[in-house]
């Protein structure tokens, strides 16, 4: 059986734990990577044992080409989507799908018009620990969820930022502690909950120079079915914290820090919540990237890699669609709008 080939788009750090995911995935592998960088393209290749280009329409050429990861900077997402796309290429986004959700529409509108399946990357929604958060939830073990709150303080350096030019610009980076940090949890938290209705929020740049995006936000959320909540993110908190939700409810309350969850509490016990808390009370085995963007695992871009060849073979829905991809950036789309305008924004966000 033919193996499906794996290219990537932009070959930065990020395309580093893309290309490891890749590499464990039975009946695939890593084919070709492209940047318009050429020595970039050329060293990649080498480490990887895959061919290299610095012309897009050459590596779309590839007839070894199946499925293509995007790992530009934020800004730069559509246009590698797209143009994969159109060369029937199916696609996996890297988070955010892309910075607005206007732009995050125009991908999912040329991935269905070209028949090719589409995906973005948010691998927490594959770790054990918000599985069994959603699932509780599903089953009603929380009585009424009155709050759910997302924390993501994180620290990073101001050389972080001025190691690249797009860092920390509206143009490529879409935004600043939201957008790029915060929004796998910010993603979590909405896919727990459902759909946002209004957010209220205030937004600043407090500890860094050179950026024009916000290194520290806070938004006050009413969710549609009622419940409220607050997201916190920043990237001046020193030392750097594990990214933490919580969910809270007249019959339980968990609360989940990175991949292990230390409060697993209900009003009604079940035989299988003190192995729960027991297993997953220490289930952290990186530091989330919390003070270091480099520490972060590729399990959860494995399994979500497997989970989207399974529905390319099998011509399958997709776990995660464009649609789904798409939410965590409406809701910071609407924060940054809120904090801009002092007032409340109300979603769904027209396009």
């Amino acid at each position: 059986m033919k193996k499906l080939g794996f290219g990537i788009i932009g070959l930065g750090m990020i395309a580093e734990v893309h290309a490891k995911a890749i590499s464990e995935l039975e009946g695939c592998r890593l084919v070709a990577g492209f940047d318009s960088y050429g020595e970039r393209a050329k060293k990649f290749a080498e480490d990887h044992a895959c061919r290299g280009y610095e012309d897009i329409d050459r590596f779309l050429a590839d007839p070894e080409l199946d499925i293509v990861t995007i790992a530009t900077p934020s800004g730069l997402h559509l246009d590698g989507a797209v143009a994969a796309a159109k060369a029937g290429k199916h696609v996996i986004v890297e988070k955010p799908l892309e910075i607005t959700k206007a732009r995050c529409q125009e991908i999912i509108d040329v991935c269905a018009s070209q028949g090719v399946k589409l995906t973005g990357v948010f691998p927490s929604r594959f770790h054990n620990a918000p599985i069994l958060i959603k699932k509780a939830i599903e089953d009603g073990r929380f009585g009424k969820v009155v709050m759910a709150d997302a924390q993501v303080k994180w620290f990073r350096t101001q050389a972080y930022y001025d190691s690249g030019a797009w860092r920390g610009t509206w143009k490529y980076d879409g935004g600043g502690a939201l957008m790029n940090q915060s929004i796998h949890a910010i993603d979590l938290l909405q896919w727990f909950m459902g759909e946002v209705s209004e957010v209220s929020a205030f937004t600043g740049t407090l500890s860094h120079e050179r950026i024009e995006v916000e290194d520290t936000a806070v938004a006050v959320l009413r969710f549609k079915n009622g419940a409220m909540g607050v997201i916190e993110g920043t990237t001046s908190a020193y030392p750097g914290f594990l990214k933490r939700i919580e969910i809270l409810g007249t019959k339980g309350s968990a609360v989940m820090e990175e991949e292990s969850i230390i409060k697993w509490q209900f009003e009604q016990e079940l035989p299988e919540d003190a192995g729960i808390r027991d297993r997953y009370l220490h289930g952290t085995a990186t530091g989330g990237g919390a003070a270091d963007p480099k520490a972060i695992g590729y399990h959860g871009h494995k399994k979500l890699f497997e989970s989207f060849v399974k529905s390319v073979s099998e011509n399958a829905a997709v776990e995660i669609t464009g649609e789904s991809a798409a939410k965590a950036v409406e809701i910071i789309e609407a924060i940054y709008r809120s904090a801009q305008g002092n007032a409340n924004v109300k979603l769904p966000l027209d396009v």
